[in-house]
């Protein structure tokens, strides 16, 4: 669980191949700096590449950071 102002780096996705893909294709890779914009009931706007996504809670367990 990262805070608002949190700046990690993806260290690991997990989820069966299809979830992986879709974050992989939104830029969430291994050694990817990404930074949280904004929390709401643990679903996130997190900064990565130069966009903002915004990622159900789900979908955020399945990235690992560092």
């Amino acid at each position: 669980m990262l805070n608002i102002g949190d700046i990690r780096h993806v260290n690991k996705i997990h989820g069966k191949n299809d979830t992986r893909h879709f974050l992989e294709s939104l830029g969430f890779v291994a050694g990817t700096t990404v930074s949280v914009v904004s929390e709401c009931d643990g679903n996130l706007i997190v900064n990565i590449k130069e966009s903002r996504i915004a990622l159900s809670k789900l979908l955020a367990s399945k990235i690992f950071v560092s």
